[in-house]
Parts: C-alpha cells; sequence; structure tokens
C-alpha cells in the first residue's frame, strides 16, 4: 500500500509525547489491516472469540484508542467509501496475493511450520464489512467522531487536516501526501524493535512525522510534480509504475520536464504500462470526491456500551477491559477537560 516514496522523504522521529494536546485525524482502514496482520497466535491466526468471530481489530482498538488518549491524544476515526475505479485493478492483485498466500499458509500448516505459518497468514488478512461495522460501533462508545468518507479515508482525512482541523493524519502510508495532507505521522503507538526481513539484525521502531511543506522544498518540486513522480514509482491507481524507473529516477524525470507531463510520461512509455491514460490517474488525486461537510464532535465514553460490545459479544476479559477503560477515563479527565487542544 502506498508509494515507494520514503527514501526520498525528510522523516523526523517522534516521541508520543510531543504529541500530547494535539488532535490527529485515524486513516481506519490502514490501522484495521495492521492490526489484522500483526495481532495473531503464534501459528499465525487470528484473535477469535469462543463462536469463531475475529477479535484482532477489536484487540487493536482498545488498546491503541486506550493508549493514546492517556498520552492526551485527541482522535478523530476516518472510514472508506466507495473505491476509484481505477483502483479495483489494485484490489483485484491484492486479492490473487492474499488467495497465494493462503495456499502457502496451508501447505506450511500440514509441515507444522510455525514460522512460515506466521509468515503467510499476515498476508491473507481480510477486512469484511462486519468487521468494520464493528470498529465504528467501538469507535463511537469511545465518544470519538466517524467519519463516512465518499471515496478514500486518507483522502478525507487530508482533507480535514488541510483545513486545520487536526494536527496530522495517523497513517503509515505515504498517499496522504499526494492528497495534499500537510503533516503525517507514521508508526503511532508504535516503539521498540522489528526484526528485518530474512536477516539476523533488527531496527528500532519510533514514531515519525513526515510535513508535506518540507519535503516539497527538500526536493525542490510542486505539489503536482510529486503526484507525476509518485505515478512514475507506482499508486494505488497504477500499482507497479513504470518498470526500471525508482525513486531517484523519478525526481530527475519530473526535475527534467518541469510540469510538461506529456512528454515525461511518453518518454517513460505509460501506454505500454497501462491501458489508462496518465491523466486519469493524476486527476484523481486532484479531483478524489471528499465531504466537505464533516464534524467532529467528541463525547464521553460509554462504560456499559464498550462492556457490552467487547466483553458479553466477544468474551474479552471483563477485568482488562474495565482495566483499559479506567485509563481511558483517566486520560479524558486530564485531557478532555484541562489541554488546550492544539491543531
Amino acid at each position: 500500500m502506498g508509494v515507494a516514496l520514503t527514501e526520498l522523504l525528510l522523516i523526523k522521529e517522534i516521541n508520543l509525547e510531543s504529541l500530547q494536546n494535539k488532535v490527529l485525524v485515524v486513516d481506519t482502514p490502514m490501522w484495521m489491516y495492521q492490526f489484522l496482520s500483526s495481532i495473531r497466535q503464534r501459528d499465525g491466526s487470528l484473535l477469535t472469540d469462543s463462536k469463531g468471530n475475529v477479535t484482532s481489530h477489536l484487540m487493536g482498538l482498545l488498546s491503541r484508542i486506550s493508549n493514546l488518549t492517556q498520552q492526551g491524544i485527541k482522535m478523530a476515526f476516518v472510514f472508506d467509501g466507495e473505491p476509484p475505479k481505477l483502483k479495483h485493478i489494485t484490489l483485484q492483485k491484492r486479492k490473487e496475493i492474499k488467495l497465494e498466500a493462503q495456499k502457502n499458509f496451508e501447505k506450511a500448516q500440514e509441515k507444522a511450520d510455525l514460522e512460515l505459518m506466521k509468515k503467510y497468514a499476515s498476508r491473507t488478512s481480510r477486512l469484511t464489512a462486519e468487521m468494520l461495522a464493528e470498529a465504528k460501533n467501538l469507535v463511537g462508545a469511545f465518544g470519538l467522531p466517524i467519519i463516512e468518507a465518499p471515496s478514500e479515508a486518507e483522502a478525507q482525512a487530508s482533507l480535514i487536516v488541510k483545513n486545520g482541523d487536526a494536527f496530522a493524519l495517523a497513517t503509515n502510508d505515504a498517499d496522504a501526501l499526494l492528497f495534499e495532507s500537510p503533516k503525517i505521522i507514521r508508526n503511532l503507538n508504535m516503539a521498540g524493535k522489528k526484526k528485518n526481513t530474512n536477516k539476523l539484525s533488527y531496527e528500532t521502531i519510533s514514531p515519525d512525522l513526515i510535513i508535506l511543506e518540507d519535503n516539497l522544498k527538500h526536493l525542490g518540486i510542486t505539489q503536482d510534480q510529486l503526484i507525476a513522480l509518485s505515478m512514475l514509482i507506482g499508486t494505488d491507481y497504477n500499482s507497479g509504475g513504470i518498470k526500471g524507473i525508482g525513486p531517484k529516477s523519478a525526481l530527475k524525470m519530473v526535475k527534467k520536464y518541469g510540469n510538461n507531463f506529456d512528454a515525461m510520461f511518453d518518454e517513460a512509455k505509460w501506454n505500454d504500462f497501462f491501458e489508462f491514460s496518465w491523466k486519469e490517474v493524476f486527476d484523481l488525486f486532484k479531483n478524489i470526491p471528499v465531504n466537505k461537510d464533516y464534524e467532529l464532535k467528541w463525547k464521553d465514553a460509554d462504560k456499559d456500551k464498550i462492556i457490552e460490545l467487547l466483553v458479553e459479544k466477544h468474551d474479552f476479559s471483563e477485568e482488562r477491559v474495565k482495566s483499559q477503560i479506567e485509563g481511558l477515563i483517566k486520560g479524558n479527565q486530564k485531557g478532555l477537560g484541562e489541554f488546550f487542544w492544539v491543531i
């Protein structure tokens, strides 16, 4: 997901304390997939209740909302609407990848290879309508705003940040820069070490901040050129990009051609790779549908409803849920009442 821009960007490592008193708008589908991918049992299978219903996404939301609220961070959650037609091609490719991963998982399962089972299981994550409905119910029970995007959640969230109604967009996807989100916070609520793929070494994982304006100046390009550069590399709407063109060569090309994108994409042989015009993708980033009449309203958490949703319906530990809620209420008392929220 997202575009391969990170090697070109200025990225500032931050800590959660620096986000205290700030409003963040969440790219909810990205978080949900993150929970489904990472919150699993030892063999890679998802967490479930006694009826076999998946609960990994709910566990993730409970933990992260509670923890971040206790840090004095105020959140609003944006959900996807109808994906653009161009994205259906990418979604179909992702579906095929998931099906292949499922086959590999089953082979690993036959061999009782726990390491491979976990590896392939994380690639099979599917976000269902039922999971999304449950997530909305839980977020609402926490008293946090829910915004329904007409199309892409990250485009809607970017507008909210751009309008000054939030400090930054919480997402790990660089696509949000193409929708003109002024600030992106990645790896929110993550700190520690993660094993590098196929290596014995570990890398430190911490939250970080990407500022659009600083990066446009750093790269010496405009917003339109950033979109064109990303299209050369590949976006959700032209998956894979132009073969043989990486971030650095793409940056050279946009600087060479300026705003003459016709000539640039002609040299890149766009039509050899895609059956649709580059202008369709470019216009989608520039004019994707968003709801300009959104509303952000925070309410007190409904303790009884949270317990009903998690404990009574999905067998969560009542003691653990109550502990998380108490921490949340303490965070609310300190944050929502006394803090001056910075956007």
